[in-house]
C-alpha cells in the first residue's frame, strides 16, 4: 500500500490530512471520501502512529503486482499490522464514517 509510502510519510508534512487525501485519491477514492479519511486520521492519530501506518503500508506493497489498486479491505488489513491497537481502530472508524464500507471491494 503505497498509501504509507507517500501519504503517510508525515514527519515534515505541514498538513497530514491533505497529504493523506491526495494519496488516497490516487487509488480511486472520491475526493470527499479522501478528505474525510485524511481529516479523521489526522485528528485521531499522532504523527508517529501515521508514520507506523505508512511503514506498514509500504512494506505490504513490496512486490505487489497491482500497485495502483487498493481496496478498503487492504487498507484495514495493513493497519492491523501496526502494533498500536489504536491505528486499525481509527482506520476502521474513518472508513465507516466516510462511507467506504458500503462496497468493500471497490478500490480506494
Amino acid at each position: 500500500m503505497a498509501v504509507g509510502a507517500s501519504a503517510l510519510s508525515l514527519a515534515a508534512c505541514v498538513n497530514p490530512s491533505a497529504k493523506i487525501a491526495t494519496s488516497l485519491e490516487g487509488y480511486g477514492f472520491q475526493p470527499v471520501q479522501s478528505q474525510c479519511v485524511g481529516d479523521r486520521l489526522e485528528a485521531n492519530l499522532s504523527i508517529g502512529q501515521l508514520q507506523q501506518l505508512g511503514r506498514a503500508a509500504k512494506a505490504s506493497r513490496q512486490g505487489d503486482t497491482t500497485p495502483g489498486r487498493l481496496t478498503i479491505g487492504d487498507f484495514v488489513r495493513v493497519s492491523g499490522q501496526v502494533k498500536d491497537p489504536k491505528v486499525p481502530l481509527e482506520v476502521g472508524k474513518a472508513a465507516a464514517a466516510c462511507g467506504l464500507l458500503t462496497d468493500p471491494a471497490s478500490p480506494l
